[in-house]
């Protein structure tokens, strides 16, 4: 079948038209592109790790490279250009960041900015993305990690150094005692029997107890938000730090914060944390919301395998779970696949043993602070799930509800909630001394 021919004009007003289209289609994606609005910039710098936040309307492609002599990171960010709200991230650089002495922004081309972190030291960058969720819009995240990583078990060794040689002291005496108890007396007479040997004492040693106090969400993650708009992250942490410098005062314990400052920690690192240093208790702080303002009183969860104890522990799980979301993870590293291992591994014994706890603490909070339950409620908290050491989460109160709002943010009732979690501890390991560990040195 013949083709019918074009008329030359016709021709013409075609290829017109095309590239006429095909300018339009480009100017759309240099739109789509430039186009971008920054919504804003944040730093939350911390021993563990800086990190840096750029919020926009749109996902922006983005690169990165590592110089030396001196130490910058420099990253590109396509599709945006230079502006007052980007000039406010040289402003937020604190003189305290362990890890960014300086940030220079500036227009590198049309259409790219380019940001120069001035190092203090090497580090290993992670640079990613996030999606919308909750009241956030697209995310670029940039987590700047020291190449050697502090550990806490050696930092809380040395805090705890004066504790330690103390309690060596007392289990020294105990030695002595029972090196003494053990020895033979000479027989005086000849005997027709021989006279039996002592008996060596049980040596009753001492150690010290660690407790890792976790106060929920931080850095990205404000956590519930409450009508006058007080935020979880710092109650909590305000709590949390009450409670570390009681047992602090304790002879016989010391305590390890899973974050010390307003910072992001993923949950499964949380955990991570706990198992480090080795703790013989780890508790969760959270200030609670629900959707109904009329909710009230304090609770206190353990994990479940089972499922749910209540609908409302159900909801309050998934709630706090979400925190790795909104927080912001990086789900491209291999530690996602470490968080889901470690996470399936949670023993019954673990979950009796928080039940013990849970339920001591419960009663001492009870007996000055309404409660929302009687009982210790359980529900698939991935916070709680470390499969060697009782694991309890105590929500404070509803900071959903006005009254109870206010009430967390008064002095008073942050130290009587961090007492009674005290007190409660304290009666647990009365009942269930944790086994002692001899070390010979």
């Amino acid at each position: 079948m013949s083709k019918s021919p074009v008329n030359p004009a016709r021709r013409k007003h075609l290829q017109a038209s095309a590239k006429m289209m095909g300018f339009v289609l480009l100017f759309t994606e240099i739109e789509i592109a430039w186009g971008a609005k920054i919504l804003g910039v944040r730093i939350w710098p911390a021993e563990d790790y800086t990190r840096i936040t750029i919020e926009s309307d749109k996902a922006l492609p983005i690169t990165q490279q590592l110089l030396t002599n001196p130490d910058r990171l420099v990253v590109d960010v396509q599709g945006m250009e230079f502006n007052s709200t980007l000039k406010d991230l040289v402003a937020k650089v604190k003189p305290n960041d362990p890890y960014v002495s300086q940030i220079r922004v500036g227009q590198f081309q049309p259409g790219m900015v380019r940001l120069v972190f001035d190092l203090k030291e090497p580090i290993k960058p992670q640079l990613f993305t996030l999606d919308p969720v909750a009241e956030y819009q697209y995310r670029m995240v940039l987590d700047l990690y020291p190449t050697t990583p502090p550990d806490p078990l050696l930092e809380l060794i040395k805090s705890s150094a004066r504790k330690e040689s103390a309690i060596e002291k007392g289990n020294e005496e105990i030695d002595l005692i029972a090196q003494f108890a053990s020895k033979k007396e000479p027989p005086k007479a000849p005997v027709a029997q021989a006279i039996p040997e002592a008996k060596e004492p049980p040596a009753k040693y001492k150690r010290l107890i660690t407790i890792a106090i976790d106060p929920g969400h931080g850095g990205e993650d404000p956590g519930a938000i409450g009508a006058m708009g007080s935020k979880e992250k710092h109650v909590v942490l305000s709590i949390a730090k009450r409670l570390r410098d009681k047992i602090e005062e304790d002879p016989y314990m010391r305590p390890f914060l899973t974050r010390d400052g307003d910072y992001f920690v993923p949950l499964h690192t949380r955990v991570q944390k706990a198992r480090r240093v080795e703790a013989d208790l780890f508790i969760s702080i959270h200030a609670d919301a629900f959707i109904e303002p009329r909710a009230k009183g304090a609770s206190v969860f353990a994990l479940s395998q089972l499922g749910a104890s209540s609908t409302t522990a159900r909801w309050m799980a998934n709630k706090e779970n979400a925190s790795d979301l909104i927080g912001g993870i990086n789900i491209k590293t291999q530690d996602r696949q470490v968080a889901n291992l470690l996470l399936d591994m949670s023993t019954t014994a673990q979950i009796k043993d928080s039940l013990q706890v849970g339920n001591s603490i419960l009663k001492q909070i009870g007996g000055f602070a309404v409660l929302h339950k009687p009982r210790v409620e359980q529900a698939s908290f991935a916070v709680l799930k470390a499969p060697d050491i009782p694991s309890i989460l105590v929500e404070t109160a509803f900071i959903s509800n006005p009254q109870e709002e206010a009430r967390l943010n008064d002095e008073a009732y942050q130290d009587r909630i961090a007492e009674a979690i005290l007190k409660g501890i304290r009666d647990y390991f009365a009942k269930n001394p944790p086994v002692a560990r001899r070390r010979n040195t």
